[in-house]
């Protein structure tokens, strides 16, 4: 998990941070800025200065933040001068937008505030749909508007080329003031607080945030299109309520709740209407400085159910990031962080002291407070003065309010700044004489705005103690099995009694460890003692364990059979020891048995699907049949046990320990786990290869999507939530955590996935889209194909590994674009879909989404702070001419943009920083040869070669547009050594002909093979994939490794494949095997033996072939 920052506010107006890694408050240094108060997200800070004016600081980053502005010129043909600007009067403009509706000459687009740059001059896109244009990137059409052409025809009258800049947001790691409006009518009021959140709502783009504000005259704001692209936004938007606001607090999903000057609670209703979805959580402070929490709070009920008093009293509390809370005291302004918060338990336990150092610099006084944050907010325990105990359920708890009385909305609900209001009153019953101050009489109502005296004492201390005024956790993520270093100072002692710690010599550990030595030697020997008269026991050569498992039958009707099984080890001949699998079953019965000789497995695979803890024990033949023995265990921790069990004694008969080799295979499974072979030297061999269904799989801790290798040691995987990791060196984790293991250097990981399922609806005349369809359509609520039923309650995580993080939420990011309820139209079931309704839809469906999550632990460290989609590693061989102490390694984000890693090495995996390298639009897949050839595939299809990269220069000049194989979108490219290598969207296994030193971008696209999922090619320019379908004798598998054989420098697309492990593997780098085996005269045979055979493109092309089982094997 990455390290986030705590932001905090003190007495003096100096804003800190704090990260979750470290211990020391870190002063953020700008010019002369003082601050009332900050509200934090992950990617910024927004804070109000005493100039009660709204500034935003946005962290540094190796990715700079770009946005494209585009022009469109525009002209029609003449029959006199040809094609010029003379448009006709109903045409667009000359210079316009894409909709040739607003005109928009270059020189007319300006910046949009102070902190922007331009990055370069505006130049001409000459890339259409992922094919090159014609030089000057034209584009023609009959008229306006229309389906433009990149192909000049006798019927083109009109044509348009677009003209595109790039600007960049300079103001970085600093404070950048928010600019005012033009027009000094429309000028808000100086603002007097404001609260950042809205970023886990799902109709929202990625990076979106909602900013709200509160002025001085009790207005609430909003400002418009913030979001990742464009931190400040554009303009403040006023939104009325029923009273004057004094305090406003925004949780990250559809919750927003505000304080009037009256004390009343006001909260915000139909933010999130297409989807009503979120966790609420609502702490309060009272003018008597009690701590509230509001029970019952989500986007169903944003008003709660009832008040629960906490123990302590506060000045102000903040909820952040996944519901942690955080306070700051009252009588000490120290500040407190709730402990315990989890989800089963959002109130938590007790307040801790957070007791970080930081520098001491007072000043002049300042001034704040603040009583509500919403969102995911509070805890329990911890009196700032007298005497305190925690109060019972009876004594805490207060009775709701009565919706007939104290519940009203205020207005109809239409556009965002017209949603309604609901009013909440803290309705309690009467109590004793409480110790409020005579300066909060009020105790029933919430607290609005509490002024700090300026002349404030001097704490009784000789320490440096920091006073806080304001503290904001949007952006610090705390998880329950993250350990901070707060609460402790840096030798476990306050700062005046550290000095008084007597430092401990070498010399005296030294006599220490020897006096325990002789210690323990002495009671070894007086325990033994009393055994001497005893014989010496018999060393065993054999044993054996046994237990109750479930075998997946091999004959039909498939299904769980109960067995007993005894894993039976022996010492061998050679003084290896060797272990057989015994699995006893009765038929009819009759006790029988099958046996497995650990030494032929070749891969021990955890199938965790449904609620099975099984496993998969592979062999060559069983390989070659795609049916492999499947056994399921009572528990998670049984199956565990003889995974690792099973693992070790495969891995001591075939002499294989510890961490994998510099150049091992990597690969990953369907289900995210991670599997490594060992090459042998003659893998690659023209002539005596051996097949790939021989080659033993090991299992490594962890949990990845993609992994990529390089030949001297250096791995980099991403998971399903895009983070980047860096392996370690370790071996181990997850199930093998404690045995053959390697925890020196095992860490937690982490993971998050999403599960899809569809609803489905057809058109009815009368009714219009109901959910009830045709006998012959599909369930109405299914899997993406439609064939499985799929409903909410019957979705269950992917395994029992993975826990349910979020609710179901509809998914506004699936291809073809959703309308404004996620809606996805087509004619029939199934047909193309699109975003928008026509005449001839009948059908349509909505894509709904859950988080999952799973930890782990295994030898990874996450590199962050940038989420990556894609990474490639130079493959290498070893001791070859030009490899450096550098190792080149490029990646692709999550959003697009495309990264260069410095300072990668075999002592430094990790790397130091990245280099942007710029684009003229988002790519997915990129990939650098032995040579320093970087190819790259954009999300439109379209292929680039990116020119003149070197060790001297890393990222090269530019990018060359290749044209994409006839009618294909390429989705992954892999480049070997010289060989480069492309995978279309349907499958199609391209290679691109014609690479040579002088010509690197080669000159045309040959076909190799159908039915690819993956490519991997290495420095030897081995090509391995990863193939959809392959049948066996018993059963199809998806997902199979394969080598492409007869691969040599004048046949370099091979001959045929070798088909390996499968199915269930979706993932696979070669790219660290540089073996090299030696070559004989006899090469042109190699392609003559088993190998020459293609990829079948599916089950009917194979004659014969018996039809795929209801139950395929997948990992």
């Amino acid at each position: 998990m990455p390290s986030s920052e705590l932001w905090a506010v003190d007495l003096f107006g100096k804003v800190f941070t704090l990260s979750t890694a470290g211990q020391q408050w870190e002063l953020c240094r700008d010019a002369q800025l003082e601050f009332k108060r900050v509200s934090a997200a992950a990617p910024c800070c927004w804070g109000i200065a005493c100039d009660n004016q709204v500034y935003v600081r946005v962290g540094a980053s190796d990715v700079p933040i770009r946005c494209r502005e585009e022009a469109y010129e525009n002209q029609r043909w003449n029959p006199v001068g040809g094609f010029c600007e003379a448009l006709l009067p109903s045409d667009r403009w000359p210079w316009s937008d894409v909709s040739g509706l607003q005109h928009r000459p270059l020189d007319g687009v300006a910046l949009p505030s102070l902190h922007w740059e331009w990055e370069s001059d505006w130049y001409v896109d000459e890339n259409f749909g992922g094919e090159p244009t014609e030089k000057g990137g034209w584009t023609y059409a009959i008229d306006f508007p229309a389906t433009y052409t990149r192909d000049k025809k006798w019927n083109s009258c009109v044509r348009r080329r677009r003209w595109t800049r790039y600007r960049r947001y300079k103001s970085r790691d600093t404070w950048a003031k928010i600019p005012s409006e033009d027009d000094p009518q429309q000028l808000p009021d100086p603002f007097s607080d404001l609260s950042v959140g809205g970023w886990e709502i799902t109709d929202e783009p990625v990076g979106r945030l909602s900013v709200w504000a509160v002025s001085l005259q009790g207005k609430v704001w909003y400002r418009e299109d913030v979001s990742h692209s464009n931190p400040e936004g554009s303009s403040w938007s006023l939104v009325d309520t029923p009273g004057e606001a004094v305090q406003i607090s925004c949780g990250p999903h559809d919750l927003l709740w505000v304080s009037l000057w009256e004390g009343q609670a006001l909260v915000r209703e139909g933010i999130n209407r297409n989807n009503p979805k979120g966790v609420g959580v609502v702490w309060a402070i009272t003018k008597d400085r009690k701590v509230w929490f509001r029970r019952g709070v989500n986007s169903h009920n944003p008003c709660g159910t009832s008040w629960i008093e906490m123990v302590g009293e506060m000045m102000m509390v903040n909820v952040g990031l996944n519901d942690q809370v955080w306070g700051i005291g009252w009588a000490d302004r120290a500040l407190y962080f709730r402990h315990g918060v989890t989800q089963s338990e959002l109130s938590g336990k007790t307040w801790k002291a957070i007791v970080a150092g930081r520098e001491c610099d007072g000043s002049r006084a300042g001034s704040l407070s603040s009583l509500l944050s919403a969102g995911c907010f509070f805890g329990d325990e911890v009196r700032g003065g007298g005497e305190s105990r925690v109060p019972s359920d009876s004594e805490a708890e207060r009775p709701g309010p009565d919706p007939e009385r104290d519940v009203e909305v205020a207005g109809p609900a239409s556009a965002p700044a017209e949603l309604p209001w609901t009013n909440i009153d803290l309705k309690e019953p009467k109590k004793g004489p409480s110790h409020a101050a005579a300066d909060f009489p009020e105790a029933t109502n919430l607290s609005s705005l509490a002024l700090l005296p300026l002349g404030l004492e001097e704490p009784e201390s000789t320490d440096c103690h920091a006073l806080w005024a304001w503290v904001s956790g949007g952006g610090c993520a705390v998880e329950a099995h993250t350990t901070l270093k707060w609460f402790t100072a840096h030798s476990g002692l306050p700062a005046s009694m550290q000095m008084l710690s007597l430092p401990i010599t070498p010399a005296q550990t030294a006599a220490w460890r020897k006096q325990i030595f002789q210690q323990l030697t002495e009671r070894t020997q007086r325990e033994l003692e009393n055994f001497r008269h005893y014989e010496q026991a018999v060393e065993q050569s054999v044993w054996v364990k046994t237990g109750a498992l479930q075998w997946w039958c091999d004959w039909k009707p498939h299904k769980w059979v109960d067995v007993r099984v005894a894993l039976e080890q022996f010492m061998g001949h050679d003084g290896v020891r060797d272990s057989i699998l015994f699995i006893y079953y009765m038929v009819h019965e009759e006790k029988k048995y099958i046996h497995v000789f650990l030494n032929e497995v070749t891969a021990l695979v955890p199938v965790l699907k449904e609620a099975k803890h099984s496993f998969a024990v592979y062999t060559p033949e069983r390989t070659r049949q795609r049916w492999p023995v499947r056994l399921a265990a009572a528990t998670e921790q049984d199956m565990s046990d003889w995974l690792a069990l099973l693992n070790l004694c495969c891995c001591e008969s075939r002499r294989v320990h510890g961490r994998p080799s510099p150049q091992a295979i990597w690969s990953v499974t369907c289900k995210g786990d991670i599997f490594v072979s060992e090459p042998s030297p003659d893998l690659e061999a023209p002539e005596r290869w051996p097949p790939c269904d021989q080659m033993f799989w090991r299992q490594m801790g962890g949990h990845l999507r993609v992994v990529e290798a390089n030949s001297r040691g250096v791995v980099w995987g991403i998971g399903y939530d895009h983070t980047a990791w860096v392996y370690t060196g370790g071996y181990g984790g997850g199930c093998f955590q404690g045995l053959a293991s390697n925890t020196s250097n095992i860490y937690t990981q982490s993971d998050v996935k999403c599960v899809s399922i569809y609803e489905n609806q057809r058109w009815n005349p009368v009714t219009g889209y109901t959910s009830r369809g045709l006998p012959t359509d599909r369930y109405m609520w299914s899997d993406a194909t439609g064939l499985q039923e799929r409903t909410k309650a019957s979705t269950k995580p992917p395994s029992l590994q993975w826990a349910w993080v979020s609710d179901w939420f509809v998914d506004f990011s699936i291809p073809g674009g959703t309308d404004q309820e996620g809606w996805q139209y087509a004619s029939d079931f199934p047909a193309l879909y699109h975003g928008h309704k026509t005449m001839k839809d009948f059908v349509r469906r909505r894509c709904w989404t859950r988080k999952c999550k799973l930890v782990t632990s295994g030898p990874w460290l996450e590199v962050a702070p940038i989420a990556l989609g894609d990474v490639s590693i130079i493959p290498e061989i070893p001791g070859a001419h030009g490899s450096g102490p550098g190792i080149a390694l490029w990646a692709v984000s999550d959003k697009g943009d495309v990264l260069c890693r410095l300072g990668v090495s075999e002592l430094n995996p990790a790397g130091s920083s990245w280099l942007h390298v710029g684009t003229d639009q988002p790519f997915a897949s990129v990939s650098i040869g032995g040579c320093y050839q970087v190819w790259a595939v954009a999300r439109d299809g379209s292929a680039f070669y990116r020119g003149s990269v070197s060790p001297s220069k890393p990222a090269g000049d530019c990018w060359y547009l290749i044209p994409s194989p006839p009618k294909q979108r390429l989705k992954q490219v892999s480049v070997g050594h010289t060989a480069v290598f492309a995978l279309d969207e349907n499958g199609n296994l391209w290679y691109r002909q014609g690479v040579t030193p002088s010509y690197p971008q080669g000159t045309s696209w040959e076909h190799v093979s159908n039915n690819v999922r993956r490519v991997s090619v290495g420095p030897l320019d081995q090509v391995w994939v990863i193939a959809n379908k392959v049948q066996g004798s018993h059963s199809l598998s998806r997902g199979t490794v394969c080598r492409r054989t007869g691969v040599q420098p004048l046949e370099p697309k091979g001959q045929g494949w070798d088909y390996g492990i499968g199915g269930g593997w979706d993932h696979l780098s070669v790219r660290a095997s540089a073996t090299r085996a030696p070559r004989s005269s006899s090469q042109a045979t190699a392609g003559k033996r088993r190998g020459e055979q293609g990829l079948p493109s599916g089950p009917s092309k194979v004659a014969g072939a018996p039809q795929e089982t209801p139950n395929p094997v997948c990992c």
